[in-house]
């Protein structure tokens, strides 16, 4: 009866063991989980910016940039572009040294998401994913 007892008690052991031993593993899993969860939110908090010319004939720089909740297009174009702007500030003229020339009947346009944008670009507040192309062509 002692060797029953003592073998029955040797198994409950082992079975904690085991069952401790899936546990830390399980941790693991979770520290994984959160860490994948952690880099697909900062792929979402980012956008990808196109600077072209002439629809989309000439790309002159693509970037994929984070954004901050509420950052307007012109707040993350002016943070990480070369952008010029009108005498009002409110209209852009060149971006990365590529200039509008009015007499070329020229402009700066944006779209994002391919749509074109129905507010200017201090008004517009990006969201994680969009993608945003500001091509500058003819206005005819």
């Amino acid at each position: 009866m002692v060797k029953f007892i003592r073998m029955w008690m040797v198994s409950i052991l082992v079975v904690f063991g085991l069952a401790a031993c899936g546990q830390a593993e399980g941790g693991n899993s979770t520290s994984e989980t959160t860490s994948n969860e952690e880099t697909q939110q900062e792929a979402q908090e980012k956008v990808k910016v196109t600077i072209s010319k002439n629809n989309g004939e000439e790309t002159i720089e693509e970037k994929e940039l984070s954004i901050e909740e509420g950052q307007t297009v012109f707040e993350v174009m002016d943070e990480n572009f070369e952008l010029e702007t009108d005498n009002s500030g409110g209209f852009i003229t060149a971006v990365e040294g590529v200039k509008a020339k009015e007499e070329d009947k020229m402009a700066w346009f944006y779209t994002v998401n391919g749509k074109e944008a129905e507010v200017g670009a201090k008004e517009y507040e990006l969201k994680p994913g969009d993608t945003i192309t500001f091509d500058m062509h003819s206005w005819e």
